[in-house]
């Protein structure tokens, strides 16, 4: 099995083509078979520069390793089209001198005027097919000295394919079954452009055949251009591959999710903007793989190691799917969680780079906040009162943890810490539950007023962690300041309520 994943270097590599990307990829592996990488540049006009890196970032990025294409020459290249013209001009003259391709010499004005005079309520665009092409500037209208007139004086012209009218062309999709189109909907594709280089349409079933492609898996945007592909295989007298076109990506709100629709959704639709946003690749991929293909079960994580062995096309479905930003956020967090604190430690790096934590102070913030986030960045953010003392506290908590005996029970709490020389989490788990005990108080009027003290707020990560990371002499010193900040903010009515 040889599959291919082609796409153009018109922009960054956006989250529907990684989902193609990830489908070809996973059935290659099934089947070990090869996934080769090929550039379809032949777009000169909306060429992007800096496109074909990030595509190859973004595939190395998500794990997607290619067999063949740029930079893994395998006797099929080369990998881009750009390089390939004299290959497709070849294969061109072959459907000219079949007669299954023709020149054709119209300008820009006389293909408006035809579309002008022919359009009509039932036929909204007319197209160029077999019934207009007789009436416009082409060597099938033209004579064939005329033709070579018009060729030898360097007249602007493109080459178009030659359909055949009133004819049903049939193939089978792998996901759709049998497929049913006539010529009669489809137009004489333009295979040649006029400054030389090839369509999609021809290029595309060139490469695909010189580089033994069994399996075309494309977006269902293609499903239309199929059957003109299809008769290009016959033209040339080649055995056409198998075919697979997978459902659309839908907006929450309904439809084709589009540029728009994604930027009014809120949804990003490059993976480098994933990738900025700090997703996890194992995640994006598991949410991507679920986007159109059911494993037949109520699992949901799945590893690309285990994709890559259970993957198959007949369980991808026909319908469009809706892209959930929750619930690729529920994906994010999970992995985030499967992460060792030494793994998540180093997703946290670059965002604590200016707080001069030591790898041991990293890890213990993992520890904490890993089953509180959803992104890596989280874990910073959301862990602010580590590295700085609360400036106020929490109203609602504020209320409840200030007591009549409050004070006397910090101060206790205090002083009982003065005295003890192991300060890891496990050890003031023990001496905390103890000193409540001594007490003859719940855990409660001792926690909440100690947490408020060190945090600023009424809940979050484990308070014995907090402690241990902030040590003795920082904790002592934050229960100090509530005995002034507390019932300061109490008594100058900042509480709701009070």
């Amino acid at each position: 099995m040889r599959v291919r994943f082609a796409p153009s270097p018109t922009g960054f590599l956006h989250i529907g083509g990684l989902r193609t990307a990830l489908y070809n990829y996973l059935l290659a592996k099934r089947h070990n078979g090869k996934f080769i990488l090929r550039i379809e540049d032949t777009d000169q006009a909306r060429f992007v520069p800096e496109a074909e890196a990030d595509i190859l970032r973004s595939l190395a990025w998500a794990g997607l390793d290619f067999d063949e294409g740029p930079g893994k020459e395998a006797g099929h290249g080369p990998y881009y089209q750009s390089q390939r013209s004299e290959v497709y001009r070849e294969y061109v003259q072959q459907l000219l001198d079949k007669g299954h391709a023709y020149y054709a010499f119209d300008s820009s004005a006389d293909l408006e005027h035809m579309r002008e005079r022919l359009k009509t309520a039932e036929n909204p665009q007319p197209k160029y097919d077999a019934v207009t092409r007789l009436h416009m500037r082409n060597s099938f209208s033209m004579s064939k000295e005329a033709v070579d007139a018009a060729l030898q004086s360097g007249e602007p012209h493109v080459i178009r394919m030659a359909l055949p009218a009133q004819t049903v062309v049939r193939f089978k999709d792998q996901i759709r079954g049998e497929v049913e189109i006539g010529t009669d909907q489809l137009d004489d594709q333009v295979l040649m452009k006029s400054d030389g280089l090839p369509t999609y349409h021809l290029a595309n079933v060139v490469d695909d055949h010189l580089m033994g492609i069994t399996h075309v898996v494309r977006g269902e945007e293609w499903l239309p251009s199929t059957p003109k592909h299809v008769l290009l295989y016959r033209f040339l007298g080649w055995e056409a591959p198998e075919f697979a076109h997978l459902p659309l990506i839908l907006s929450p709100s309904g439809g084709k999710l589009s540029k728009r629709k994604a930027e009014e959704a809120g949804i990003p639709v490059s993976v480098k903007e994933y990738i900025e946003a700090g997703y996890e690749p194992d995640a994006l991929i598991n949410f991507l793989a679920l986007l159109g293909w059911s494993p037949g079960t109520d699992q949901e994580i799945f590893p690309l190691s285990v994709l890559s062995s259970i993957f198959s096309l007949d369980r991808v479905g026909q319908s469009g799917v809706q892209f959930s930003m929750d619930k690729l956020r529920w994906f994010n967090a999970h992995y985030l969680r499967m992460r060792s604190p030494a793994e998540l430690a180093e997703r946290l790096r670059p965002y604590a780079a200016d707080k001069n934590l030591t790898p041991s102070a990293l890890e213990a913030i993992a520890r904490m906040m890993q089953e509180r986030i959803h992104f890596a960045s989280e874990a910073i953010e959301q862990s602010s009162f580590l590295f700085a003392p609360p400036l106020r506290y929490e109203d609602k908590p504020l209320k409840k943890a200030w007591k009549a005996h409050t004070p006397e029970l910090l101060t206790a709490f205090s002083d009982a810490l003065e005295r003890e020389t192991d300060f890891t989490s496990e050890h003031l788990n023990d001496f905390l539950h103890q000193f409540a005990e001594s007490r003859q108080v719940g855990l409660g009027a001792v926690m909440l007023p100690v947490r408020l003290a060190l945090t600023g707020a009424g809940g979050g990560p484990s308070l014995f962690e907090i402690m241990a990371f902030l040590g003795k002499a920082e904790t002592i010193n934050r229960i100090s300041m509530a005995f002034t900040q507390m019932p300061n903010q109490l008594s100058t009515g900042l509480v709701s309520g009070i």
